[in-house]
């Protein structure tokens, strides 16, 4: 894996954007180790990490020890690639870049799924909800362009979008319906599983 970084660190730097990932000041008192504990820490992607570092620090002319930040970077995996980390990166919507060794990518994995069920049940139900406010505003709306307007045919118009609107409404209502009653389910999964995150995903 270590040749593999550094093949990638070229094409890392060249898709990094003009932020950096530390300060000047940063990397001149950089513990490389204590660097690569926190990313590992962090899940973060380590071929784009590392190269942001190189990036970052080749301002003042240092080169980081990719020896040392890479050991760090194993110690910090120890602590990311938990099943209990892996539930709480899946309900925050987190992305994974499949860095987790085969003896922990399991357990991360099972937790992981488990949260993203939950993460995307609530933010579906949160996008719904948000639409069905944004459509009573439209049909009030058109409720007082009604009572401005004699215009007989713009009356039918507005009534015809006010009916199409309480149709879409009636449906979002209806899913949202579904979907709470589907996150009870998963919520009670998930506290099962923060009870015994070694066991089996609860439903599986």
């Amino acid at each position: 894996m270590r040749i593999y970084l550094w093949a990638a660190v070229g094409m890392a730097l060249a898709a990094l954007s003009s932020c950096n990932s530390m300060s000047k000041e940063e990397c001149a008192a950089a513990d490389w180790s204590v660097i690569g504990q926190a990313d590992g820490g962090a899940g973060e992607n380590p071929q784009e990490r590392f190269a942001a570092h190189v990036k970052s620090c080749a301002r003042i002319n240092v080169v980081p020890d990719q020896t040392q930040w890479y050991q760090g970077y194993q110690v910090g995996l120890t602590r990311y690639c938990t099943p209990l980390n892996g539930l709480s990166r899946g309900e925050a919507g987190d992305a994974y870049y499949n860095v987790c060794p085969a003896e922990t990518s399991a357990g991360f994995l099972r937790g992981y799924g488990l949260g993203q069920q939950a993460y995307r049940a609530r933010s579906r139900i949160s996008s719904l909800k948000s639409d069905v406010s944004f459509k009573d505003m439209q049909i009030d709306r058109n409720y007082d362009a009604i009572k401005r307007t004699e215009d007989g045919k713009m009356r039918r118009t507005l009534r015809d979008e006010i009916d199409r609107l309480e149709r879409d409404i009636r449906r979002a209502e209806r899913e949202i319906a579904d979907l709470e009653f589907d996150l009870y389910a998963i919520e009670r999964d998930v506290e099962a599983f923060r009870r015994n995150p070694n066991g089996p995903v609860p439903g599986y």
